[in-house]
């Protein structure tokens, strides 16, 4: 690798570190390349892919472990699909469930198992009638010769690319002691690499029956876990390659097994021009010094109704003229009435929406996790070219959260949208109508590049709006604060309110030793 970095930065006279950090990642990736030389193995999962930079290693075991109903099963059935998809031979050697049982969930997840091979090794209604046997043989004598011989016969027929036993702690009650157990658990976990298979093993971990020899024999582990309130799935272990540690967010849908990996910003990195945006009105791009910079996070603060989703929309507007696709996240207005208000004020969102220039997602906070949420983001990103982002508002997003830090997610976020290039506008809603200024009352203003404020004022018993820009990280900015209006005939912003003093405290008094 070292070799290759000296050889390209003596031929281009340039410092080639950056492509090599970007070189190795992709690699790792990959599965290897330079490094490994392993194309990786599909868990058929693409959340899951992505944990693990890429897949399985080929030929290596894997344990899978959690409590009852954390999607063990389910997982493995996408693994041997996903197998079978590829034209390979796929074995499921089931050791508790019936066959009859596993399809029939299976069907309700979508799989089809037509050409999905089972060895049904689970107790059958027989076994109760025959149980007198046990009353002068251990159960492991009983039982574990024709095991063995039924499973390695299977084996050598079908010379299976992919097996998932489930669950391989069923073993122990097959073993008279536990060094015997994990004897017979390496010695099968070995004749199942030799014979080319990659394996995928579960284990119900408890305390009757602990899998912590399991975790020492398998070449990874992937934990399923859903006591929290959802699902979330995490790798703590994966011999030969890098992979995302942490939880990340899991659901188990009619499709089967979602996951949306926890967002690591540095992991996406994009090349962009950090040209201006700008609003199309012209009194406030010069408050802005020309507008907003592309990869840039800004703030709009203002108490309810004040008009900051419009001024979003303002932005976007001017975005779709020049062909750019936006989006908005909406976590409490539906998409209907926001398209009524923006037609109001002619600000033409329905055709946009026709154009492709603009999309309002409506999003049920509590029933979507942060990373979930980031994911649907990085698909308007990454699939559709997305180039402005709208929160709206960042109250209704920390209800995604649940539990988790607020502004480490948010952080993320807005960290990754800057590295591609987006434009990010974050509505944040502040409790008091008019009085002491505040920005925010999350505490998150430090995220923003830019912060744009919008405030009521009483100017002679009459309630009217203001704006202002507090912030702005990349380039100089108008102090002063101008009027704010909204019509019929779209936004207005009025000339510098410079015979006002006072104007933040929201009753400001005219100051008469200066002119209109």
């Amino acid at each position: 690798m070292f070799w290759l970095y000296f050889a390209l930065k003596s031929i281009f006279a340039i410092d080639l570190s950056i492509f090599m950090c970007k070189l190795i990642i992709y690699f790792q990736k990959k599965g290897g390349g330079l490094f490994m030389g392993t194309e990786k193995c599909s868990t058929g999962i693409q959340g899951l892919d992505e944990i693990l930079h890429g897949g399985l290693i080929p030929q290596g075991a894997y344990l899978v472990r959690g409590g009852p109903g954390s999607g063990k099963t389910t997982l493995g059935l996408h693994f041997l699909a996903d197998g079978i998809k590829l034209g390979q031979s796929a074995l499921f050697i089931s050791l508790e469930e019936p066959e009859s049982a596993i399809c029939s969930n299976a069907a309700s997840c979508g799989f089809n198992l037509d050409k999905m091979n089972f060895l049904d090794l689970s107790p059958t209604s027989d076994f109760f009638a025959e149980v007198k046997s046990y009353d002068i043989f251990s159960p492991a004598e009983v039982e574990r010769e024709p095991l063995t011989s039924r499973i390695i016969s299977e084996i050598e027929r079908l010379k299976p690319n992919r097996v998932f036993v489930d669950p391989m702690t069923q073993f122990r009650y097959f073993a008279s002691e536990v060094f015997q157990y994990r004897r017979q658990v390496l010695s099968f976990i070995r004749f199942l690499k030799e014979k080319g298979a990659t394996v995928l093993f579960s284990s119900e971990n408890s305390s009757e029956a602990p899998d912590e020899d399991l975790q020492f024999l398998s070449d990874g582990i992937i934990c399923l876990d859903n006591s929290v309130g959802f699902r979330r799935i995490c790798v703590t272990k994966f011999r030969g390659s890098n992979f995302l540690s942490g939880w990340h967010s899991m659901r188990i849908t009619n499709h089967g097994v979602r996951i949306a990996p926890r967002l690591i910003p540095e992991e996406h990195m994009k090349s962009f021009s950090p040209e201006i945006i700008g609003s199309g009105i012209p009194e406030l791009d010069e408050q802005l010094n020309g507008g907003l910079e592309r990869g840039t996070t800004t703030i709009i603060s203002g108490p309810t109704g004040v008009g900051k989703t419009t001024l979003g929309l303002q932005f976007m507007k001017e975005a779709a003229g020049r062909g750019e696709r936006s989006v908005v996240f909406t976590f409490e207005e539906e998409p209907e009435i926001m398209l009524r208000r923006a037609e109001s004020v002619h600000i033409s969102a329905k055709a946009m929406i026709d154009k492709g220039t603009l999309e309002i997602i409506k999003i049920e906070p509590l029933k979507i996790t942060a990373d979930e949420f980031a994911l649907l983001v990085r698909e308007q990103v990454e699939k559709y070219k997305t180039r402005i982002v709208m929160l709206d508002s960042v109250s209704g997003y920390s209800l995604t959260v649940q539990g988790e830090n607020m502004a480490a997610q948010l952080h993320a976020l807005c960290k990754y949208l800057q590295n591609m290039g987006v434009a990010t506008l974050l509505a944040t809603e502040t409790n008091s109508i008019v009085g002491d200024f505040v920005v925010t009352d999350v505490g998150f203003s430090y995220l923003g590049d830019n912060i744009i404020f919008l405030r009521y004022i009483e100017i002679e018993g009459q309630l009217r709006k203001a704006i202002g820009v507090l912030k702005k990280r990349l380039s100089d900015f108008e102090k002063n604060l101008r009027e704010f209006e909204i019509s019929k005939y779209g936004i207005k912003v009025g000339k510098p309110l410079s015979n006002l003093r006072g104007i933040l405290t929201g009753t400001p008094t005219f100051d008469e030793s200066r002119k209109v």
